[in-house]
């Protein structure tokens, strides 16, 4: 229905009135067309409304283009704009309205394309009413001062614009849709947050798993059983001269005495000396038992068996036990403590603290180290007078009457004393362990003092027959003026009256050795047997001068 507007062809081109005046319809002329050209239907042109008109919703204004102008020079629809405005600036020909797109559901893929612009054969976009593509390459451009001689014809088809490859924009596609290209393949979205939180999870899940596994190998010692490499079994031997080998050759013949009587109890060492079960000892090992008391020997083996006492002797701290009843015993081998070289190795092997068959070894640090021991009787009567082999061997108490053997496990001293830090007194009467000074009895005295305890049941002194000033503080040893109880110093008919010695006398050297104190002069002489020849220098009234004696016999105790 056309409201009673006249109907006809309407114009392919239009424009936009200026504001402030209506647009002059052009006088309807009547013009010839083909057959062949498509007859444009009535496009709606929007117009200015007046401001006291009133329009409701349901009104459509539209105004109808004027018709065709005749043949010829075709008429602008408005004036000049002076300005140059757009899009009001020279008289037309305008490009067709952009199309009118519809929304459309936007597929998962990406943002569709919609159709492109192609006229109708009426001048219209299909479905549209009217629509316009941007021209594609090498299409003419418009003008806003286009010559009016390059104005197309209206009877002139319209030439059909070339597909464009340009983006096309949906304004009702879904926000953040990128734009796409004809035929440009979809881009799938990035999934980085999805494989970060995939990579958390997994190395949570990891952590759990190998957790478990590690708790379940520190329980149960692993997933299968491990065997680690070792090497097989020897047959035990060790080189003779090896601390194994002397230890394994000595063992046997070394035993742990316990003691008790009297009120006391102690532990010490010793080793056998022949097959009949003579054992060697110090005499502060078996002094606590008295002549009463109880003595308990155990072999390295683990048999234990009582012992008796055969003899012993303060001044040397030697004594001999026998044991009864055992067979199978090895007397271990005796060596010549003369032939000891200092820096020679050795080996102790004793009970110290009452951990009995242990071995500690050591060399010869020093040796004729003259060292007084004992002396707690305070009378004198059991202190020990000792011209002692000196070790490093860890010695410590219950080492007491162990053997000091050398690398051919053979006894060259009798392990007696050691020289301690302190007192190793305490709150419950500790004793003070080793500090690698340790003293051996030299086993030439030892041998024979234990000959003269099994044979007699006592051993005899070396003397000279003379008192020493025990006061003195010079250097050498001073003969005193008087003896003990007021006797002479000097015994009449003895070795030392019969060399000359007088009293007031110092001896300063033994057999070409010097002497410091009269302790050092008593440890000389005892290390020598009775009978023995030695040679004495001594100084008298300034002058020194050398004589010999021969050495007397005194019973020990």
């Amino acid at each position: 229905m056309d409201d009673g507007k006249p109907t006809g062809p309407k114009a392919k081109w239009w424009s936009r009135p200026s504001a402030g005046r209506a647009t002059q319809p052009e006088p309807e002329t009547q013009e010839s067309v083909s057959v062949s050209e498509p007859v444009p239907a009535r496009v709606p042109v929007p117009v200015q409304v007046p401001e006291d008109a009133s329009v409701t919703a349901d009104t459509e204004v539209t105004a109808e283009l004027p018709p065709t102008p005749a043949p010829g020079r075709p008429q602008p629809l408005h004036e000049p704009d002076a300005y140059s405005t757009p899009p009001y600036g020279g008289p037309g020909p305008w490009a067709p309205a952009p199309p009118v797109q519809r929304p459309m559901p936007t597929p998962a893929q990406g943002t569709p394309v919609p159709p492109q612009y192609s006229p109708a054969p009426n001048g219209t976009a299909p479905g549209t009413g009217g629509g316009y593509a941007p021209p594609g390459p090498g299409a003419p451009q418009p003008h806003a001062q286009q010559p009016h001689a390059q104005q197309p014809h209206a009877h002139q088809p319209q030439a059909q614009p070339p597909t464009s490859h340009w983006l096309q924009y949906d304004p009702w596609s879904a926000p953040g849709q990128p734009l796409t290209h004809p035929g440009e393949p979809t881009r799938k979205k990035r999934r980085g947050g999805s494989l970060l939180v995939g990579a958390v999870l997994l190395a949570l899940v990891a952590g759990g798993i190998g957790g478990g596994i590690g708790a379940y190998i520190e329980r149960n010692g692993g997933i299968t059983q491990v065997e680690l490499p070792q090497a097989s079994k020897d047959n035990g031997n060790r080189p003779p001269d090896s601390v194994a080998g002397i230890a394994a050759s000595a063992l046997p013949s070394v035993v742990t005495l316990h003691v008790s009587g009297g009120g006391e109890q102690g532990t010490g060492t010793g080793f056998v000396l022949d097959q009949q079960g003579h054992i060697l000892t110090n005499n502060h090992v078996v002094d606590p038992a008295g002549s009463a008391g109880d003595i308990s020997v155990t072999f390295s083996g683990g048999e234990t068996a009582k012992a008796t006492l055969v003899g012993k002797d303060s001044g040397y701290d030697l004594a001999v036990v026998k044991v009864s009843g055992v067979s199978g015993l090895k007397p271990l081998p005796l060596g010549n403590s003369d032939n000891v070289q200092v820096g020679d190795p050795v080996v102790a092997i004793g009970a110290p603290f009452d951990l009995q068959n242990t071995v500690t070894s050591g060399i010869i640090s020093a040796k004729e180290r003259p060292i007084t021991a004992g002396g707690e009787k305070g009378d004198g009567s059991d202190v020990s007078y000792v011209d002692a082999l000196q070790t490093d061997a860890p010695i410590n108490p219950g080492n007491s009457g162990g053997p000091l053997v050398d690398t051919k496990a053979r006894v060259i001293g009798i392990n007696s004393a050691i020289r301690a830090a302190d007192s190793g007194a305490g709150p419950e009467g500790g004793q003070a362990g080793s500090i690698g000074l340790g003293f051996a009895i030299p086993i030439n005295q030892g041998k024979r003092v234990a000959e003269e305890l099994i044979n007699t049941g006592k051993a005899t002194h070396p003397v000279i027959g003379v008192s020493l000033d025990m006061k003195y503080t010079g250097d050498g040893a001073r003969v005193g003026e008087k003896g003990k109880d007021g006797s002479p110093s000097v015994t009449s008919g003895g070795p030392g009256a019969k060399a000359g010695i007088k009293p007031g006398d110092i001896i300063t050297k033994v057999d070409g050795q010097r002497v410091h104190s009269g302790e050092e002069l008593i440890v000389k002489i005892r290390s020598h047997r009775p009978g023995d020849r030695l040679e004495l220098t001594l100084v008298r009234g300034g002058n020194e001068r050398t004589m010999t004696l021969t050495l007397g016999s005194a019973d020990g105790t």
